[in-house]
C-alpha cells in the first residue's frame, strides 16, 4: 500500500505541473505558482503520513469524539460566512489569514473514525437482530441519525458531491458494521431521495443536471465550455497520447485544468495508456485497501480501512466519470493529483491512518496468544 500511495504521489505531481503551468504563468507570471505549493502540501501531508503511521490506530480514540465536534462547529461556521470561490455561489472555504481550508475535507476523515468506533462500541447491539428494536436504534437510527446530520451541514455549502460521498462513505461503514439490509437500503432510498429533492429545489444544482442532460440548449462559449474542452482532451489523446508537456487545452482553454480536469489533460498528453495506468493504480488502491479492511485485527481498524479505501475510490471514480461527461459537471478532485492546498494535505496525511492499521494488524499478529505468552514467561 504505502509503494501504491508513493507511486500515486509522485505520479500526481509530474501530472500537476504539466497541467499548471500555462495558467500559472497567466495568472501570476510565475509558471512554477501551482506546483510549489502543491510540492509544499505534499511535503506536509508525507509528514502527516509519516507520523499517523507510527501510532497504533487504537490512539486516535479520545480525539474522536473531540474532533467530530470542532469539525462540526466548523462547517455551521462554514455556512454562516464562508466563503465563496465560484459563480454558484458555493460556500465552502474558511480563510484564516493566508490559510484556507474546506472543513468538509476533514469531515471525511472524522465521519469514517467517528462511525466505525461506534460501530464497534454498540456492535453487540446493532447485531442483536432477535430483539428487531434494539437492532434498530442502534444499527440504523443512531449512526444514520449522526449521518444524515453530518450531511445537511455539508448541503448548506451548496456542496452536492461532497454530500453524495459522505452520505455513500457512511452507508458503507454502517452496512459493513452490522445493520441489517432492510434498513441499508431504506436509507439509501432517502438519501437518493433527498439528493433529487436538493436538485429540484436548488437553482444551482439544477442547472447543472440540465446542461448534462441537455447541453444543445447552453452555450458553447459559456456553461458548455469546460466540459467540451475536457472531452476535446481526452479525445485527442488518442492511444499514446500527444506527449508529456505537449498538451493544447491546457492553455486556456480547460480552465484551471491543474485541479477538477486534470485526468482530461493526462488522457491528452498521455494518451489511453496513461489514462489506463491512472485507473489501474487507483484499482491497485482500492484492492489492497479491502486486503487491509479484511486483515484488520477488531471492528474499529476494519471498518476504517473500509471508509478510507471507499473515500479514495468513490473519489476518484466520480472525478473521471465527470471529465468523460458521464455525470454531471461538479467540483471534485481526483485524489493525489489535482492540485488542493490544504485538501491533499488531508488527504496524504489520511493515508497514515490506514498504514497504522496495516502495520499494527502485523505487529498484533506476530504477538503469541496470552495463554501462550503466560506459559512462556
Amino acid at each position: 500500500m504505502l509503494v501504491i500511495i508513493l507511486v500515486l504521489i509522485g505520479y500526481g505531481l509530474v501530472m500537476a505541473y504539466s497541467a499548471s503551468y500555462p495558467y500559472a504563468l497567466a495568472r501570476t507570471d510565475d509558471s512554477n505558482y501551482f506546483i510549489l505549493r502543491q510540492i509544499i502540501a505534499v511535503a506536509i501531508g508525507l509528514g502527516g503520513m509519516t507520523v499517523l503511521s507510527l501510532f497504533d490506530y487504537k490512539s486516535y480514540y479520545k480525539l474522536i469524539i473531540p474532533g467530530m465536534i470542532v469539525t462540526a462547529g466548523l462547517l455551521v461556521v462554514v455556512a454562516l460566512v464562508g466563503t465563496s470561490i465560484s459563480d454558484g455561489g458555493a460556500q465552502r472555504w474558511i480563510y484564516i489569514g493566508p490559510i484556507s481550508f474546506q472543513p468538509s475535507e476533514f469531515m471525511k476523515v472524522m465521519i469514517i473514525l467517528f462511525l466505525a468506533m461506534y460501530m464497534e462500541r454498540f456492535g453487540k447491539q446493532v447485531i442483536d437482530y432477535r430483539d428487531k428494536k434494539t437492532s434498530f436504534v442502534y444499527g440504523a437510527l443512531f449512526p444514520f441519525g449522526a449521518l444524515v446530520l453530518v450531511c445537511f451541514l455539508i448541503i448548506l455549502e451548496k456542496h452536492v458531491s461532497g454530500t453524495a460521498i459522505i452520505f455513500v462513505i457512511g452507508l458503507s461503514i454502517i452496512f459493513c458494521g452490522g445493520c441489517e439490509l432492510i434498513w441499508i437500503l431504506m436509507g439509501g432510498a432517502a438519501g437518493v431521495t433527498a439528493i433529487i429533492g436538493v436538485i429540484t429545489f436548488s437553482e444551482y444544482a439544477r442547472e447543472r443536471v440540465d446542461i448534462w442532460l441537455h447541453p444543445e440548449n447552453y452555450s458553447s462559449l459559456d456553461e458548455v465550455w469546460q466540459t467540451l474542452q475536457g472531452l476535446n482532451a481526452v479525445g485527442s489523446g488518442g492511444i499514446f497520447g500527444v506527449g508529456f508537456g505537449n498538451g493544447r487545452q491546457k492553455h486556456m482553454y480547460v480552465s484551471q485544468a491543474q485541479n477538477d480536469f486534470i485526468f482530461a489533460i493526462i488522457c491528452e498528453e498521455l494518451g489511453l495508456i496513461g489514462a489506463a495506468s491512472v485507473i489501474l493504480l487507483f484499482i491497485l488502491f482500492i484492492w489492497r485497501g479491502f486486503h487491509i479492511a479484511v486483515k484488520a485485527p477488531d471492528t474499529f481498524s476494519s471498518l476504517t480501512a473500509l471508509g478510507i479505501t471507499v473515500h479514495i475510490g468513490m473519489q476518484a471514480c466520480l472525478n473521471m466519470l465527470v471529465v468523460t461527461n458521464m455525470f454531471p459537471n461538479t467540483g471534485i478532485a481526483l485524489p493525489f493529483f489535482s492540485c488542493g492546498g490544504t485538501s491533499t494535505m488531508i488527504m496524504i496525511a489520511e493515508m497514515g491512518i490506514l498504514l497504522s492499521v496495516s502495520r499494527f494488524t502485523y505487529e498484533y499478529e506476530k504477538k503469541p496468544p496470552a495463554s501462550e505468552a503466560s506459559e512462556n514467561g
